[in-house]
Formats: structure tokens, sequence, C-alpha cells
């Protein structure tokens, strides 16, 4: 295990929330309140090194809200960079937390992922450590009404009570964005559309320049499908923090959809720098290094998934893919099985091409099972784009006068099928 010394930035998990309290290599010169690491930035670095400590700091990552809509202020990957990136080069930061609550509202911490990776995982339960001076939890800084206000209703599991209380903080301090950005990600949980553009035109007014408000514009721009909006947001976000992963690959997967793959991959590249571990990125990467093309790239980026998350399904899938493209049927075999054999959903797409790629190798009887069984689960108009890919993909790499008769038969089975859907 490093020694205390050696790390830059420790997070202190384990035992009990007394242990974690005591554990102080030094006495900390700033302490801040998890509950309002949200909704109040940091300050900038000071000339004397500052030794920064938050406890209890899943309490800055509430996850009530519902998928899509979470507020970006309450996720670490963003708060905990902008931490980063305000400090000093002197500057250390110590964290404490309950494990369990840590891992539901943010995994990525006790995986070192993105900004976490610069903080020395410290765990009570499994470390011999020496505790320092005996502390205790820090007192919650005075906050200010609106500030109070947000932290109850971030905390809030219902929707309609946390809109109520969002909107009690943007009246008592209108000339707040970050007041204007939480109402507004309320409104667009609660499905007030209107309500939630009013509000992010309000905090892009009050904060021209705050990536935040930038970010959370493009995603409403991404739920109405304007591609070309969400872009021009995303890439604001970009400029003003270029270390924000999340907005770099919110950018690429927009430019991905407007049919721009080099400006997409670049994108991804750029959220790598940040979160070089990230597997969804990893795995965009693959995919668009495979649209361009690029098949060693593109097997090289879906290798790392598959290494950093075995479990993720596609990054197998994926693989095979990139393989098959690259005529390598028996690699593209065991990749497509791999993910097959961990796919507790059997995705029927997936089925089908691994039912495809049996056939390339030659095993026609399990070929024929299998592709049918997949595709005939499928509704008639996704079983309608089954066949078609099957037939295309079939015919590139067994063309007439190389196809084998098993091949053959089993394109003669499909257009027969499209002839009579």
């Amino acid at each position: 295990m490093k020694t205390v010394k050696d790390a830059l930035h420790l997070l202190i998990v384990g035992k009990s929330q007394a242990d974690r309290y005591s554990y102080a290599p030094q006495p900390a010169t700033d302490r801040v309140a998890a509950a309002l690491v949200p909704f109040r930035p940091p300050a900038p670095s000071q000339s004397a090194a500052r030794f920064i400590r938050i406890d209890d700091v899943e309490l800055a990552f509430p996850g009530a809200q519902t998928a899509g809509t979470r507020l970006i202020l309450t996720q670490s990957t963003y708060s905990v960079q902008k931490w980063l990136d305000a400090l000093g080069h002197q500057d250390r930061m110590l964290l404490t937390a309950d494990r369990l609550s840590l891992s539901l509202v943010a995994s990525e911490a006790l995986d070192r992922r993105g900004p976490w990776r610069h903080f020395q995982l410290i765990d009570l339960d499994a470390d011999v450590a020496r505790p320092g001076e005996e502390t205790v939890g820090p007192e919650t800084p005075a906050a200010t009404g609106e500030e109070q206000l947000l932290v109850l209703a971030y905390r809030s599991a219902s929707a309609e009570e946390r809109l109520a209380l969002c909107r009690q903080a943007a009246e008592l301090s209108p000339a707040s964005a970050i007041a204007a950005l939480a109402l507004a990600s309320a409104c667009r949980e609660c499905q007030e559309t209107a309500a939630a553009r009013r509000e992010l035109d309000r905090a892009l007014a009050l904060a021209p320049d705050w990536e935040a408000a930038h970010y959370e514009d493009g995603k409403f721009w991404l739920a109405c499908e304007d591609m070309a909006r969400a872009r021009a947001a995303f890439e604001h976000a970009c400029r003003a923090m270029p270390t924000f992963a999340t907005a770099w690959s919110n950018l690429g997967a927009t430019l991905g959809e407007l049919d721009r793959p080099d400006e997409a991959l670049e994108a991804f590249q750029q959220a790598l720098a940040t979160d070089p571990d990230s597997f969804l990125v990893l795995n965009n990467v693959g995919v668009v290094a495979r649209e361009l093309g690029r098949l060693d790239e593109s097997e090289a980026a879906l290798m790392r998934v598959n290494r950093i998350a075995p479990d993720f399904v596609f990054g197998h899938y994926n693989l095979g893919h990139t393989r098959l493209l690259g005529g390598r049927f028996e690699e593209s075999l065991a990749a497509y099985e791999e993910g097959w054999r961990r796919d507790t959903q059997k995705n029927r797409r997936q089925g089908c091409r691994l039912a495809v790629v049996h056939l390339l190798c030659g095993n026609a009887e399990v070929a024929r099972t299998m592709f049918w069984e997949s595709a005939n689960r499928a509704p008639s108009e996704e079983r309608e784009s089954l066949l078609l890919e099957a037939f295309e993909i079939v015919r590139t790499f067994a063309p007439d006068g190389k196809a084998s008769p098993a091949q053959a038969a089993f394109l003669d089975q499909i257009a027969e099928e499209l002839r009579g859907s």
C-alpha cells in the first residue's frame, strides 16, 4: 500500500464514520460541507497551500433524479474535476465517505475513474492505517437560503417536491445562475419543457461562460432531437472547461449523429484525455474508428473495453463486428460468443449476427437454428431489418460463385421470407 506521503489526494472509506473522521494525516485548513458542493463553486487557488477536507462526500452527489435528467452539478465526474481544476499546485484534498452510499451515487469513485484517478483510495477495512489526531466531522458552514432549499430539493425522492423547492430557491435568488439551472433540471424531470427552456435561457444569460449551463442546454436540445443546437452547446461547454470529459463524450455522440465521424472521434479522444478508462467512451471510439475503416484502431479500443469492463456485452459484440469486417471469421465468432454468453437479455440483433458468423465459419446447422430463433422473436419491422442485414453480410463475404451450398440455401430462405413479408 502507498503511504499517505505518496498520495496527491485521499479518499477514505470503510469502518465507521468516527474512524474515517479520525484519519487525519494533517490538520485541515479548509473544511467544506459536502451537501453544499453542488451549489457552491470551489474557491480559486490561493497563495498559501491548502489542505481541503470534505467529510461524507457522498452527500455531494445526490442521485434521486430520474435517469437522463440528473443535474450535472450533482455528478461526481463534473464536480470533483471542477474542484481539481480550482486547486493550486500545492493544494491537497482529503475526502471521507461511506463506501456503500458512495457506490450508489458515484460508483466511479471506487473504480478510480475520471477525476477520481487522482485520489489514493484508503480502505480502512482492508488497509492498515495509522490514524492521526482525532477529529470530528465538520460543522456545516452557514448556507444561504437558496442553497439550503437546493440541498433539500436534490435530496428529495419526490420530483414534484424538488420542483417546488427549486422554484422557491429561484424566486429567493433571481440573480443566481445555479438556482436557475437547478430549476431547469427539475422542470425537465417533471416534463415542463417550456419552463425548463425559460430557466436554461436565464441561467445562460446570468452566466454566459459557465460550462454546466451549456452542458444542460445541450442535454435539452438532445432530448428535442435538435442535433445542431446540441452540438453548439456541448462545444461551448468543452471550450469553457477542457477537462469536462462528459461534455466531450456527448459532443462526440452528437457529431456522430450528424454524420461527422472524424470530428466525433476527435471529441471522444479528448474525453479519454481526462477519463482514460471510460469503457463507454472507448466503446464509442471503437465504433467510430470502425466506421472510418480504421479497423486496427477500432480493435485496440474494443479490446481495452473488454479488459476494463468484461461484463459490458456490447464491447464483445462490437469487437466481433470489427473482426468480421476484417474477414477474420473465427476471431469474430469468439468475440460474439463471449458477448452472447454474458448477455442475459439475448439481444436479437446480436443473436442474428452471431448466427451469420457461424454460417461464415461453416457451422450451417447452428447458424440456421440460432438465426431464426432470434429473428422470429422480433416484431415485424425489426424482423425485416434483421433479415436484410443478414442477407447483405452473407452476400458481402460469400458472393455469388463463392458461396457454399449452405450459404446459398441460407440466402435463398431469407429472400423467400422477404418476398412473403
